[in-house]
């Protein structure tokens, strides 16, 4: 090869260092992401709705109680979280970063999964024992319209959506996206991991002051979780392990 050839060529060292987004601009793709969320479950609940029978006969109030049914939350809930997860996509793509590489989708060590575990067994545990000392009667949704399925079919939709798409695409945005912007940002580790409870638990507007409360103690375990593994499939396993917890001690829903 010759001398100019080999001027051209590029060498490992002289490859430009991983961009990761600022801390800003992490938290403006996370609103967009939220936005395509709102705007497209929104969108299909709408649809899907309008195409049952009888709705035209509802009165308003009937409407927002037929409306906020578990079914139909868990069918929005399935068809935009693919959509948001675009928004990532194309976010990670503008950077150049792989989008598993940057969203830190490895998998998890056997070790890693039943320290995680035993973490959450641990938390479940003392909330119960709170929970009974306090009173509490184990409901912390304002809205119980969400328990309504209307049968075995309106279930499984529940389940899909709250037990499988709803933790990939929280987590894919939370402890993926989210945290890794901001952990490479002034807040390091330990501020993106409380930070990004935060948001996390702020999100989730069903739920009254304490159901927040336990989402924030959820969000800095699973934040730990991801931090140690590296690995956010490891917080979408246990995301969802304990949506389907919750799902089957609540209800009854048909």
């Amino acid at each position: 090869m010759s001398n100019f050839e080999n001027a051209g060529a590029r060498t490992p060292a002289s490859a430009p260092p991983l961009r990761t987004w600022d801390f800003w601009e992490t938290a403006f793709v996370i609103l967009i992401a939220y936005g395509v969320f709102t705007l497209a479950g929104g969108w299909a609940m709408t649809i899907i709705i309008t195409a049952q029978d009888g709705v035209a006969r509802m009165s308003p109030a009937q409407l927002r109680d037929f409306a906020a049914q578990g079914r139909w939350y868990g069918a929005g809930l399935t068809i935009a979280s693919p959509l948001t997860i675009g928004v990532l996509w194309i976010a990670i793509r503008k950077v150049r970063r792989g989008f598993a590489e940057y969203l830190a989708l490895n998998w998890p060590s056997t070790a890693e999964v039943m320290r995680a575990f035993a973490i959450f067994a641990g938390i479940l545990l003392v909330e119960s024992v709170i929970k009974w000392c306090v009173g509490d009667d184990g409901s912390a949704l304002d809205d119980q319209r969400m328990y309504v399925v209307n049968g075995a079919g309106g279930l499984l939709i529940f389940l899909i959506g709250t037990c499988i798409a709803g933790p990939v695409m929280e987590e894919f945005l939370i402890r993926g996206f989210l945290y890794r912007g901001w952990s490479e940002s002034f807040l390091g580790p330990i501020g993106a991991i409380v930070l990004t409870a935060s948001v996390w638990a702020m999100t989730h507007t069903q739920y009254d002051v304490y159901g927040k409360l336990e989402i924030f103690g959820m969000g800095l375990a699973l934040g730990y979780c991801r931090w140690r593994s590296n690995s956010t499939w490891l917080t979408v396993m246990m995301h969802s392990a304990l949506n389907t917890y919750i799902c089957f001690v609540t209800g009854p829903y048909v």
